[in-house]
């Protein structure tokens, strides 16, 4: 008996339709960090695959001019009500990230958290990534590494889908590295991203 694929949308839409925020609503702490020390204010910033936003509308919240995709109807529509409730300014869009229509050169930073690409797709989305930074724009990243394999705290299950510093040393190799450090670190982001997580944390420069 063959299994039937799972289609990625309809995964999300149903993580995303659970009454509570299965990732918290605070924004990823890397992020926190990174974008208070280097982002000038009135960034122009995109957040691919943020879910029903919570990095993309804390950014907002900021003051930075962000535009979020994703390709979870469900998480865009929270995304869009939140954003709509509170009065949050950004464009926030519904489309898959391997047929969006990606920009060149228009944004001053890029946040990846957790985008986790399979590897016929991955190496294509990162050059899409660098295509749509302006020259110096800097590129904010934090994936599981595959020594989330042995905690329980989330993320992928599929060595496929887990990065290493080497592949993003080599899917960036054109930009400056600011920060690439693999590490340990405690999560706390709702029910689903909780404990001790194997992660690779970067920060890249477009030349």
């Amino acid at each position: 008996m063959v299994e039937k694929e799972v289609n990625p949308a309809d995964m999300w839409d149903e993580r995303f339709a659970r009454p509570q925020p299965v990732y918290g609503e605070e924004p990823n702490a890397f992020l926190r960090a990174q974008a208070t020390a280097r982002l000038k204010a009135g960034a122009k910033v995109l957040v691919p695959g943020d879910g029903y936003g919570r990095n993309g509308l804390w950014l907002a919240k900021q003051g930075f001019a962000v535009t979020t995709v994703d390709v979870s109807s469900v998480g865009v529509e929270r995304a869009r009500n939140t954003a709509r409730d509170f009065k949050i300014p950004a464009r926030i869009l519904l489309s898959d990230l391997t047929t969006w229509k990606w920009p060149t050169a228009e944004y001053d930073a890029i946040v990846s958290i957790y985008l986790h690409l399979l590897a016929e797709v991955r190496s294509t989305i990162h050059a899409r990534i660098l295509q749509a930074l302006k020259p110096g724009g800097i590129l904010i990243l934090e994936a599981f590494t595959p020594g989330q394999l042995q905690f329980s705290s989330g993320g992928p299950k599929s060595l496929d889908l887990l990065y290493t510093a080497e592949i993003l040393r080599s899917d960036f190799a054109s930009a400056e590295i600011l920060e690439l450090e693999e590490t340990v670190i405690h999560l706390d982001e709702g029910k689903l991203h909780s404990g001790k997580a194997a992660v690779v944390r970067a920060v890249f420069r477009k030349e």
